[in-house]
């Protein structure tokens, strides 16, 4: 069984210091994001997937993207497509933070509000990649509970890529374990 909110997406999300708003894939402030994510990749790996993309993609109803700001200031992007909608999968995408802005939960905070945008639009699993040297985003991972999983794309290096997926379905198991642990 599924529990599940049925509360339309908020397009604004903020924790703290940090705010997440829903942005367009070509919004300024998420081109400028995405261009330093591709920087970045190609100084880790020596090449990295290209960012340009079909704004469409990241828009509803077949994705959402947003950009986070720090006490006003940019500070990190990302996004989600439908992987296979029948199955209730999405593909987080994009996942970024400025050098001078990790520390502060920003990307944390992005990946929380990709979640919960998702769910309310019945999403019930989500997947992603990362490089192996991104020894930071496979920590975040990890923390919130993405468990690795075999690479879904064929064409990627098992050697750099690495895959993680979390289910977004409570089921009555857990929510009654979460009750026990409560009440102890």
């Amino acid at each position: 069984m599924t529990m599940r909110s049925h509360r339309p997406p908020s397009s604004i999300h903020k924790i703290g210091e940090v705010e997440v708003i829903a942005r367009a894939y070509d919004h300024p402030d998420a081109a400028r994001l995405l261009a330093a994510f591709y920087q970045e990749q190609v100084e880790r790996y020596g090449f990295a997937d290209p960012v340009e993309a079909d704004p469409a993609g990241y828009a509803a109803p077949h994705g959402h993207f947003v950009v986070a700001y720090h006490r006003g200031a940019l500070a990190g992007c990302g996004g989600y497509r439908w992987y296979e909608r029948t199955a209730g999968t999405i593909e987080i995408k994009k996942l970024y933070a400025l050098p001078g802005a990790r520390g502060l939960g920003i990307g944390s905070t992005i990946l929380m509000s990709l979640e919960e945008h998702a769910g309310a639009l019945g999403a019930r699993r989500i997947i992603l990649e990362t490089g192996v040297r991104n020894h930071a985003a496979i920590r975040l991972f990890h923390a919130l509970r993405y468990r690795p999983i075999a690479r879904y794309v064929a064409i990627r290096d098992p050697k750099i890529n690495r895959a993680f997926a979390k289910s977004l379905v409570t089921s009555i198991e857990d929510l009654n374990r979460n009750a026990l642990q409560g009440s102890a």
